[in-house]
C-alpha cells in the first residue's frame, strides 16, 4: 500500500502514534489562500484545529488554544512562495523553538510562482544559517488541492502537498486527547478505499491504452516534422526574400527620380559657364545616394534576417545559437560615366545665326526708320543698322548656345543615371544572393541537427511503446492482485 498512497500510510502512522491530533497555531497572512488552505486541510481525517492566522512576532507565542487554556505545543508557519523569509520570520522561529514549541513550515501557493523552488532552496539556506537545520518547508497548494477534489485526480492531490502537511500536523500535534480506536479505524478505512481507487484507476487508464495512444500520437507529430522545419523555414526565406527584392527596388526607383528632378532644376538654374563642372557634382550626389541606398539594404537584411529568426522559431534557429549576419562587402559607388562629348555645331546653328542676323537687320531696320525721313542721315542709318543686326544675332546665337548646352547635358545626365540605376539594382541583387546563401545554408545546417535529434526522439518514444507493451500484462495482473488484498482488508474491518 505504501507504493499505491505513501501519505496514507503516513497519516496512519501519524493517528498511531499521537491519536487525534490538537490545536495548532497557525500563523501567516490573514488573506484568501490561508482561507483556503484551513478549508481544505479541515476536509482531511483526522481533522485539525487551526487557530486564526496570527502575523505579530509578539503574540504568536502566547496565542492559546480554542479551549483557552494553554498555549498550543505545535505551530505552522506559512512562508511566501514568492520571496525569501525575512527576520520577523526568524525570529519567531527562535522565540517559539526557545519556548519549546514544535514548528512545522509550509510554502503556501506554489501554483502562482514558477520559481517557488529556488526560493524554497534560499530559504532552507537562511535556516541552516540560523542554526535550525533540522526544519524542512512542505511545498503547498490549497487551490491545487481543491482542482483535484473536483477532478478527483489522486494524483493531482499529491502534488498540491496537502496530503503531506496533513500527514506532518498529525504527527507533530501531541496536545490533545485521543478519542478512542473509532477514530483510527475510521482513518484506515477511508486510507484503504482511497488506495483502492487510486489501483482501480491505474487498472482503467491500463486497460484504455490512453498512455499507448498518447506515445503514438507524439510519434506520428515527430515524424511529420521529421525534416526539421527546413521547407517551412526555406519558403519562409524565398517569401522574404522576394518581399525585400521588391521593396529595394522600388527605393531605388524613387531615389533615382528624386535625384533627376532635382538634376534638372540645377540644370534650369546654371549658366553656361557652370555647365562643364557638372559631371564631378552629379558623381558626388550618385555616392551620397549609393551609401543612402547601403545603409537600407543593411537595414532591411537584418529585418529579413531577424524575421526569418522569429518565423522558424526556437524549434530550428533557436536550437543553436543564431550565427550574426557576416559583413556585406561595399562595392565602391557606380560611376556615372564618362563627362559628356563637347556639342558640334549643326545645321541647326548655322540656321540660328541666319535667323538672327536676318531678326536683327529687320529690328535694326525698324528703329533707325525715322533717320531715313532725313535725306542727311540716311547714309548713315546703314551702318547703325548692320550694327544692331550682328548684336542681336549674336545674342540669339549665345542664347541658342546655352539652351542646346543645357538639352546636352540635360540629355547625357538621363543616360547617366540610366546606368547608375542598373548598377544599384545589380548592387541590390547581389547582395540578396549572398543572403540567401547565408541563411539556406544555416537553415540546411541546423534543420540537420533537429532531424538527428527527431530521429533520437522517436528512437525513445518507440522503445517506451514496446516496454509498455510488454509490461502492461503484468502490471495489470499485479493490480488485481493489489484490489484482491485491499478488498479482504475493507472486508475484514
Amino acid at each position: 500500500m505504501a507504493r499505491w498512497n505513501p501519505q496514507g500510510i503516513a497519516l496512519l502512522r501519524a493517528v498511531r502514534g499521537t491519536g487525534t491530533a490538537g490545536a495548532v497555531t497557525l500563523i501567516g497572512p490573514a488573506d484568501a489562500n490561508t482561507a483556503l488552505l484551513r478549508t481544505e486541510l479541515a476536509r482531511f481525517e483526522p481533522r485539525i484545529e487551526l487557530t486564526d492566522p496570527v502575523a505579530d512576532a509578539s503574540t504568536a507565542v502566547e496565542t492559546t488554544s480554542p479551549s483557552g487554556t494553554a498555549p498550543s505545543p505545535v505551530a505552522l508557519i506559512l512562508l511566501d512562495a514568492g520571496t525569501t523569509l525575512g527576520a520577523d520570520i526568524l525570529r519567531i522561529v527562535h522565540r517559539l523553538r526557545s519556548d519549546g514549541t514544535r514548528i512545522l513550515l509550509a510554502m503556501n501557493a506554489i501554483h502562482a510562482y514558477q520559481d517557488w523552488r529556488s526560493v524554497r532552496a534560499r530559504d532552507l539556506e537562511l535556516l541552516a544559517a540560523q542554526g535550525v537545520a533540522d526544519l524542512d518547508i512542505v511545498p503547498v497548494s490549497a487551490r491545487l488541492a481543491a482542482a483535484a477534489r473536483t477532478a478527483g485526480d489522486a494524483g493531482l492531490l499529491d502534488r498540491s502537498g496537502l496530503g503531506a502537511l496533513h500527514a506532518a500536523l498529525a504527527a507533530a500535534a501531541t496536545g490533545a486527547q485521543a478519542e478512542g480506536g473509532d477514530r483510527l479505524a475510521a482513518v484506515t478505512a477511508r486510507v484503504l478505499a482511497d488506495t483502492r481507487q487510486r489501483v482501480v484507476e491505474q487498472v482503467t487508464a491500463l486497460q484504455s491504452g490512453a498512455e499507448t495512444a498518447r506515445l503514438r500520437e507524439e510519434r506520428a507529430i515527430m515524424l511529420a516534422g521529421r525534416d526539421g522545419g527546413r521547407a517551412t523555414a526555406m519558403s519562409t526565406l524565398r517569401g522574404q526574400l522576394h518581399l525585400a527584392r521588391v521593396d529595394l527596388m522600388t527605393e531605388v526607383g524613387a531615389r533615382i527620380r528624386a535625384l533627376h528632378t532635382a538634376t534638372r532644376a540645377d540644370l534650369d538654374r546654371m549658366r553656361r559657364s557652370e555647365l562643364g563642372g557638372y559631371p564631378e557634382r552629379l558623381q558626388h550626389a550618385t555616392t551620397e545616394l549609393t551609401g543612402a541606398l547601403d545603409l537600407a539594404i543593411d537595414q532591411r537584411l537584418a529585418e529579413l534576417t531577424a524575421h526569418i529568426d522569429s518565423s522558424v522559431g526556437p524549434g530550428l534557429l533557436g536550437a543553436a545559437p543564431v550565427q550574426t549576419m557576416p559583413s556585406r562587402r561595399r562595392d565602391p559607388a557606380p560611376r556615372v560615366g564618362p563627362d559628356p562629348d563637347p556639342r558640334h555645331r549643326g545645321v541647326e546653328d548655322h540656321l540660328v545665326i541666319a535667323l538672327g542676323a536676318s531678326a536683327g537687320v529687320g529690328l535694326g531696320r525698324l528703329l533707325v526708320s525715322p533717320l531715313s525721313l532725313v535725306p542727311a542721315l540716311d547714309f548713315a542709318s546703314v551702318p547703325v543698322t548692320l550694327l544692331l543686326g550682328a548684336g542681336v544675332a549674336g545674342w540669339v546665337v549665345r542664347a541658342r548656345g546655352q539652351l542646346a548646352d543645357r538639352a546636352h547635358v540635360r540629355q547625357w545626365v538621363s543616360d547617366a543615371l540610366i546606368n547608375v540605376k542598373a548598377q544599384l539594382e545589380q548592387r541590390i541583387a547581389t547582395a540578396l544572393v549572398e543572403t540567401e546563401t547565408v541563411l539556406a545554408d544555416r537553415v540546411v545546417q541546423l534543420s540537420a541537427t533537429r532531424m538527428v535529434e527527431t530521429d533520437r526522439r522517436v528512437a525513445e518514444v518507440e522503445a517506451r511503446l514496446r516496454r509498455m507493451v510488454a509490461e502492461q500484462p503484468g502490471q495489470l495482473a499485479a493490480c488485481e492482485r493489489d484490489i484482491a488484498i485491499l478488498d479482504r482488508w475493507i472486508a475484514a474491518g
